[in-house]
C-alpha cells in the first residue's frame, strides 16, 4: 500500500509558477512510478507527467503531455519520499484539480486505469 498526499496548489496569475508536492508513505516510493494527472470540470482526467521508479534500472526517466512540455518539470526525491511538479508559465487552461498517482510497478502508464493509488487532489487555478 502506498499513501499519497498532494500540496502546493492555489491561485496564480497567468505566467506565474507553482510547485506541487506529492508526499508518500507506506510502501517504498522508489519502487513505484509516480504520475501527475489533472481534471478540469467537464473534462476527462489527463496524465500531465510521470517519473519512473527504480526497479527497471530506469530510475527517474520522465514523460510529459505535449500541452505542458517545456513548462512543467517533474522530479523525485526518494530520500524525502516526495515527488515534485514545478509548473512555470501557467496558463488559464492549466486550471484543474491535480492528482498524484502510482501504479503497483515502477513503469509509467498512459492511462489512469493502471494506477492503483491516488491522492486526494489539490486545486490549481490560473486567473487574473
Amino acid at each position: 500500500q502506498l499513501q499519497l498526499v498532494e500540496s502546493g496548489g492555489g491561485l496564480v496569475q497567468p505566467g506565474g509558477s507553482l510547485r506541487l508536492s506529492c508526499t508518500t508513505s507506506g510502501d517504498t516510493m522508489k519502487y513505484h512510478a509516480i504520475a501527475w494527472f489533472r481534471q478540469a470540470p467537464g473534462k476527462e482526467r489527463e496524465r500531465v507527467s510521470c517519473v519512473s521508479g527504480s526497479l527497471s534500472g530506469d530510475d527517474g526517466s520522465t514523460d510529459y503531455a505535449d500541452s505542458v512540455k517545456g513548462r512543467f518539470t517533474v522530479s523525485r526525491d526518494n530520500a524525502k519520499k516526495t515527488v515534485y511538479l514545478q509548473m512555470n508559465d501557467l496558463k488559464p487552461e492549466d486550471t484543474a484539480v491535480y492528482y498524484c498517482a502510482a501504479p503497483s510497478s515502477d513503469v509509467c502508464y498512459a492511462h489512469a486505469t493502471w494506477y492503483d493509488y491516488w491522492g486526494q487532489g489539490t486545486q490549481v487555478t490560473v486567473s487574473s
